[in-house]
C-alpha cells in the first residue's frame, strides 16, 4: 500500500540513493503543480518527502511546502533539514542531530573508509550509499568484507563505551524482524517537476518518458504486483532484511524490477554476515537487543548460488 510521496522540487534535486543526477539545468516545480501534488498526498494520506536542489528556492515554493507535514532531504544543511546528503568525503562538519546519507563510489570508500571512525560516535545516523554497486568484482567483495570487519570492531568499541552508533550497513540488520526495503513502486512513488509520477527518482532521471501516471490521470503502474515483496521469488525468502532491494538497480542489472543482480545480493549478504558477527560480539559483553533473535549461519552470499547447487 502506498505510504510515501517523494517530490523532486527541481531537476537538479540531490540524489540520495544509488542513481546519479547529472542534470545542471534548473527546472523548478511550479507552484500550481506543487499545490496539486500536496492535495494528492493529502487525499491519499501519504507522507511527503521533499528533495531539494543545492540553491535557495523561491519563497512562494517554501510557503506551499509549509502547508503540510513533510520531510526535507537536502544537500545544503540548514535548520530545516531532516536528512542531510553528503556527496563528498567532507566529513568534518557533519550535523550531529540529523541523519546523514554519504554517497560514495567504491574507490573512495575503499581509500577513505577510516575517516568514518572520526564521525560514527558523533552523528545521529550514517547511511552509506555506494553509487556503483553494479561494478563490483570478486576482488572488490573481498576488500569490502575486510572494511566491514574493521568498521564492525570500531562500532563494537563504541557500544562498549556507552554509545549507540547507527551505521546502516552494520547495525540495521541487527534491529529488524522482517524486510525493510526501499519500497519504490509499492509503498513509495515519486513526483517530478513536470507533474508526472515515476517509480523512483532514478527512473525519471534515466528517461522522462518512463512515467507511471500524472496528477491529472492519477497513478498507472503497469504490473504493479511485481514491485511487491510477495512477487519477488528470491527476495521474499531472503533474510538480508536491511537490503534496499533497489528496483532501479534490479532493472538495470537483470532487466526485471523484482530480481536483484549478483552484486547487490553479495553486498547485502556481506553486510548481513558482518552484522551477525557484530551482534554476537556485543552480546559477549552483556545483554543486548534481547527482543531480536540471533542471525543464523548461511553458506552462500548470493541466493542464486544456493538454488543452483
Amino acid at each position: 500500500m502506498l505510504q510515501y510521496l517523494i517530490i523532486l522540487l527541481d531537476d537538479t534535486s540531490t540524489s540520495f540513493c544509488h542513481y546519479q543526477n547529472g542534470r545542471i539545468g534548473k527546472k523548478m516545480i511550479s507552484v500550481d503543480t506543487l499545490r496539486q501534488a500536496i492535495r494528492f498526498a493529502m487525499t491519499e494520506n501519504l507522507m511527503i518527502q521533499f528533495v531539494y536542489p543545492n540553491y535557495v528556492i523561491p519563497e512562494e515554493i517554501i510557503q506551499e511546502i509549509d502547508t503540510i507535514d513533510h520531510v526535507n532531504i537536502k544537500s545544503v544543511y540548514d535548520d530545516t533539514s531532516d536528512v542531510f546528503v553528503e556527496n563528498s568525503w567532507k566529513l568534518s562538519n557533519l550535523p550531529t542531530d540529523t541523519p546523514v546519507v554519504l554517497r560514495t563510489s567504491k574507490t573512495d570508500l575503499f581509500e577513505k573508509y577510516t575517516l568514518l571512525k572520526e564521525v560514527l560516535g558523533n552523528v545521529q545516523r550514517l547511511n552509506i550509499v555506494i553509487t556503483d554497486i553494479d561494478t563490483f568484482s570478486d576482488e572488490d567483495f573481498q576488500v569490502y568484507k575486510i572494511i566491514l570487519t574493521e568498521l564492525s570492531q570500531y562500532v563494537e568499541s563504541l557500544y562498549l563505551n556507552g554509545k549507540s552508533p547507527q551505521l546502516n550497513v552494520l547495525t540495521d540488520r541487527m534491529m529488524l524482524k522482517d524486510m525493510n526495503n526501499c519500497g519504490a513502486g509499492d509503498t513509495t512513488v515519486t513526483l517530478a517537476p513536470n507533474g508526472k509520477f515515476y517509480v523512483c527518482p532514478a527512473f525519471y532521471f534515466d528517461d522522462e518518458q518512463n512515467c507511471v501516471g500524472d496528477l491529472k490521470r492519477g497513478l498507472d503502474i503497469k504490473n504493479k504486483q511485481l514491485y511487491k515483496l510477495d512477487h519477488a521469488p528470491i527476495c521474499r525468502l531472503c533474510d538480508a532484511w536491511h537490503c534496499k532491494r533497489c528496483v532501479w538497480l534490479n532493472k538495470k542489472t537483470t532487466l526485471e524490477v523484482n530480481t536483484p543482480g549478483h552484486e547487490q545480493c553479495v553486498i547485502a549478504h556481506l553486510e548481513r554476515n558482518a552484522s551477525k558477527t557484530l551482534l554476537g560480539n556485543i552480546r559477549k559483553h552483556g545483554t543486548f537487543l534481547l527482543e531480536f533473535d540471533d542471525i543464523k549461519d548461511i553458506d552462500y552470499l548470493d541466493p542464486f548460488d544456493k538454488i543452483n547447487r
